[in-house]
């Protein structure tokens, strides 16, 4: 794609975010609901990857899921963490997922919740991401969408960002126009810059059309725990087939 090329065109990639099964299955031990099964039947349901998010306390998603995963998963593997601790980095280096999202989560932190400073953390982004990029493994870094950070992280090395949502999400019934302005900022420059775009958090049913219509060059949504709540009353299949229409330009 030329520099600086807008595109409407792009596919977007929907990636389902699965630390809510295993949430469900840990709270009462065994294997039920069983996680690499919904992986797999979340692909055979139209999802184009399957992310994970393993934590230190592996309170949803166990390192051993992730060797599980590898095995069988088709799509793409999207692997998220904070790269400071050595245990997820060698995680991600043994399973060689197709990406890796890196995240600035402070241990125990319940979600996702800010990115990354980028000017701050320069030095260690470019030395972690080319660790990974020397393996062969598609890095994605965590953002918001604030313009100093978006210049910063192209000069990581990393090959995409992800745009924290969570802000959109809160205005958007309020209203929508000022709630992605911001969105469409960072999006304009990630585009100059030769980065590629996805997104994710509190990304839904009711919000999600539009993000996608109206950011240009969006690669790919990672969405996990809105997704698994509508699909209780949708079910799993429907859910994700409705998820995908959303992204239909």
């Amino acid at each position: 794609m030329l520099k600086g090329y807008f595109s409407f065109s792009t596919m977007t990639k929907l990636s389902v975010n699965i630390n809510k099964i295993a949430t469900l299955r840990n709270s009462r031990g065994g294997n039920n609901p069983n996680l690499v099964k919904m992986a797999l039947d979340a692909e055979r349901f139209g999802a184009e990857g399957i992310t994970v998010h393993p934590r230190p306390d592996e309170r949803h998603i166990r390192y051993q899921d992730v060797y599980d995963l590898k095995k069988v998963i088709t799509t793409e593997l999207n692997i998220e963490g904070n790269p400071t601790e050595n245990k997820f980095v060698r995680l991600v280096l043994v399973n060689k997922p197709t990406q890796v999202t890196l995240v600035p989560d402070a241990e125990g932190q319940l979600t996702s919740n800010h990115g990354w400073d980028t000017i701050k953390y320069q030095s260690y982004l470019k030395e972690t991401i080319a660790e990974f990029k020397s393996a062969g493994i598609r890095v994605s870094i965590f953002v918001d969408p604030v313009q100093k950070m978006i210049e910063a992280a192209a000069t990581t090395g990393t090959d995409r960002i992800e745009l924290y949502t969570e802000a959109y999400a809160l205005q958007y019934h309020t209203d929508r126009e000022l709630a992605i302005k911001s969105y469409l900022e960072a999006a304009a420059i990630a585009v100059k810059l030769n980065l590629g775009i996805n997104a994710g958090h509190d990304l839904d049913l009711h919000n999600l059309a539009y993000f996608a219509k109206q950011v240009p060059n969006l690669l790919e949504v990672s969405i996990g725990h809105a997704l698994i709540c509508d699909s209780l009353y949708l079910g799993f299949e429907n859910t994700i087939q409705l998820y995908k229409n959303q992204l239909k330009r």
